[in-house]
């Protein structure tokens, strides 16, 4: 698909012009009806507000009723749009990237529970999107926020999903990106008993969502777990449907420490995750009799695959969790239900992360644009190259994935093995070799 990628529509805010987001509510329109009722809200990045200024025009334009819940997680969208009964939620939002670029994620009722928008109501915008008409707008009447509702109605949630939930004991540190997580993070924790201190918490809409700090950059977290002598810390993204943790000591866990955590606390047989899955999870699975199931890239390929194998819980190594009963990743879930086995267990979380021994891995990007990204899986040359790198691996137990990424203008290079200095030489020979075939 042309606008749609792995995780919704994702570019630079400008694109996201009133034109732009009135084709994509025709879209929407064409694919259910003109009679849906559609739950918006967002992260907290300075574009987000007024794309849901244009998108209630949009929604009033062609007399659909809706109501905005303002800055909120991805997941606690995703969770309260239909139980408040709404039939769509829009979520705008770009996750992980640079307050200078936004997204669309679009939510739907499934078979299953709620879901990411399906590919025939993708495809409904897409075409509307390519074939854009003139309407007269109508400006939006003023709609009362059902932020305060759906922030209870979440929060309810997540302690029912927790049950018996005590955290007294813990001491925390949370750096919410400035992002969504900061409408509601330290409450719910604080609720729950534990003690809590934030880093990057503004959520007011804001150029400092994501800019060095919350799960893709975790050293100002690292430096207050170790300085104030943290039992651990928790860091989210933008929008807050993945985290990464960093126990006592500073070292970084991730999804794939999470999924082995979970595996065996939850006594589980089989989950699903990636193929970015670190090749230590791989060998511990198959050491243990652990069915992987793996998919491509992307929350909603582990979703699919959960769905299809009736697997109970699924992830990403980026920090997309998805656990027993829920639909879509959820970081704040994820990091309580961490905390509650760190309790009940009576281990540290740097105890718990060695149930797996990970194999050194490099990730580098090269800036790419779509035709680039397409000679990726067309271009002979570079086909044979990738091939005579994966044979060098071989050597070294190792294993090479060269992806065009789905959400920023980037190819991802990932390379695992025994010997890190290996990897990281070959990493950077292969980038420099494919850059100059690119």
């Amino acid at each position: 698909m042309k606008y749609f990628g792995t995780d919704g529509i994702r570019s630079k805010a400008d694109q996201f012009t009133p034109d732009f987001l009135t084709a994509i509510i025709k879209g929407l329109i064409d694919y259910t009806s003109d009679n849906i009722k559609v739950l918006i809200g967002g992260d907290t990045r300075e574009s987000t507000e007024w794309i849901l200024a244009d998108l209630e025009t949009a929604l009033e334009t062609f007399g659909i009723e809706y109501a905005n819940v303002g800055v909120l997680p991805t997941p606690a969208i995703n969770y309260c749009f239909n139980k408040m009964g709404f039939d769509i939620a829009i979520d705008v939002t770009a996750s992980h990237n640079p307050y200078t670029d936004n997204g669309i994620k679009i939510f739907e009722l499934g078979p299953h529970g709620t879901q990411k928008l399906c590919d025939e109501g993708c495809a409904a915008i897409e075409k509307s999107l390519e074939n854009p008409q003139s309407y007269t707008t109508i400006s939006p009447s003023i709609r009362e926020s059902l932020h305060d509702d759906a922030v209870d109605l979440y929060k309810n949630h997540l302690k029912d999903y927790l049950s018996d939930i005590d955290l007294s004991n813990l001491h925390l540190g949370l750096d919410c990106a400035n992002g969504a997580t900061s409408a509601l993070n330290k409450s719910i924790f604080e609720e729950l008993g534990a003690t809590v201190d934030l880093i990057n918490v503004n959520a007011n809409y804001n150029t400092e969502i994501n800019k060095d700090c919350g799960s893709t950059h975790l050293e100002s977290l690292q430096n207050l777990v170790k300085d104030k002598n943290l039992d651990f810390g928790v860091a989210f993204d933008g929008d807050g449907d993945r985290c990464l943790l960093v126990d006592k000591n500073g070292n970084i866990i991730d999804g794939d420490h999470i999924i082995a955590i979970l595996i065996k606390y939850l006594n589980l047989k089989s989950a699903a995750t990636t193929v970015m899955a670190n090749q230590g999870l791989l060998n511990w699975a198959k050491e243990n009799n652990i069915t992987l199931e793996i998919t491509s890239v992307g929350d909603s390929n582990v979703a699919a695959a959960m769905r299809e194998k009736n697997i109970q819980l699924g992830g990403e190594q980026s920090g997309h969790i998805i656990l027993p009963g829920e639909i879509t990743g959820d970081g704040m879930l994820t990091a309580l239900l961490l905390s509650k086995v760190v309790v009940k267990t009576g281990k540290n979380l740097d105890e718990l992360a060695k149930t797996i021994t990970k194999l050194p891995q490099i990730m580098i990007n090269i800036p790419a644009n779509s035709a680039q990204k397409q000679a990726l899986k067309e271009n002979q040359k570079i086909k044979d190259l990738l091939l005579e790198y994966s044979k060098k691996l071989d050597s070294i137990l190792g294993r090479l994935l060269v992806r065009p990424s789905g959400t920023e203008d980037l190819i991802r290079i990932t390379m695992w093995g025994e010997d890190e200095d290996k990897v990281n030489h070959l990493a950077h020979k292969l980038k420099k070799s494919l850059g100059e075939l690119l």
